[in-house]
């Protein structure tokens, strides 16, 4: 057995993770309101996000965070199973940057 990879000896990873339907249960416990409601609030909320974004709007929640597009350069990458060099297009990507709050937990 020397030599071998024994996975099962490894402590598993712990993930935490948080999806839509935690934060409508969490809204509608705290609020005080129906999951219904709470449901339709998230998804008005994360609406008016996307449309803000997709307009190039920077959405500054203060405390919380900053929301922006940012454009992308035009680069240069590689097929890892080819070796070839592709040309990568430019384009936009979203960015978050954590507030001075939200910094402090981690």
């Amino acid at each position: 057995m020397f030599g071998l990879y024994n996975s099962h000896l490894r402590a598993p990873k712990l993930e935490i993770l948080m999806v839509k339907a935690d934060l409508v249960e969490i809204i509608a416990r705290e609020a005080r309101i129906t999951k219904v409601s709470a449901e339709s609030a998230v998804n008005g909320i994360i609406g008016a996000l996307k449309n803000a974004l997709a307009r190039g709007e920077r959405i500054e929640l203060r405390g919380f965070g900053v929301f922006e597009v940012k454009p992308r350069k035009r680069g240069i990458g590689r097929n890892p199973r080819t070796g070839h060099e592709i040309v990568i297009p430019p384009g936009k990507s979203t960015r978050f940057r954590p507030g001075k709050n939200l910094s402090k937990i981690g």
